[in-house]
């Protein structure tokens, strides 16, 4: 287990207490201000903390999920903002746990989850990489460079 902070997470759960959580993740560095990060990647974040306690129904008429979340861009930057938020707010023993879930987890797993979010074609069997919104490059000189004056 990574360091302990000096006191128990309010976000930490039993499940990823359980699974060894942290297991792996990186020795505190002796220059390094703070304590260490709980879980060393944002997969083993979802894995062993995110996942056992956000449970769903998956089907195609509530929520979707893809076993392989990890070939969505955009889950894979969810994940790894939910993850950063937790290692911070695991901190705070007073309100840290309530804000990750209004502010951060219901947020996102709400949008990683609708019928129209980053797994829309896939289900629990299969997966579809997903493409990306169609869009034109602008024309040359479109837009001002940073510095630039963008009025005549």
């Amino acid at each position: 287990m990574a360091a302990s902070v000096g006191k128990a997470s309010p976000v930490m759960t039993e499940p990823a207490a359980k699974a060894g959580a942290g297991e792996g993740a990186p020795a505190p560095d002796p220059g390094q201000d703070g304590p260490a990060l709980m879980f060393a990647t944002s997969e083993q974040f979802l894995h062993h903390q995110l996942l056992p306690l956000y449970i769903r129904i998956i089907d195609s008429r509530n929520n979707t999920w893809c076993q392989q979340w990890f070939r969505h861009p955009e889950a894979l930057s969810r994940v790894d903002a939910l993850w950063r938020a937790w290692e911070h707010l695991r901190l705070d023993g007073k309100l840290g746990s309530s804000v990750w879930w209004k502010d951060h987890a219901d947020p996102h797993m709400a949008v990683l989850l609708s019928q129209k979010g980053p797994f829309h074609e896939c289900d629990l069997e299969r997966h579809k990489d997903p493409a990306p919104i169609p869009c034109q490059t602008a024309p040359e000189g479109w837009f001002v460079e940073e510095g630039g004056i963008p009025f005549p």
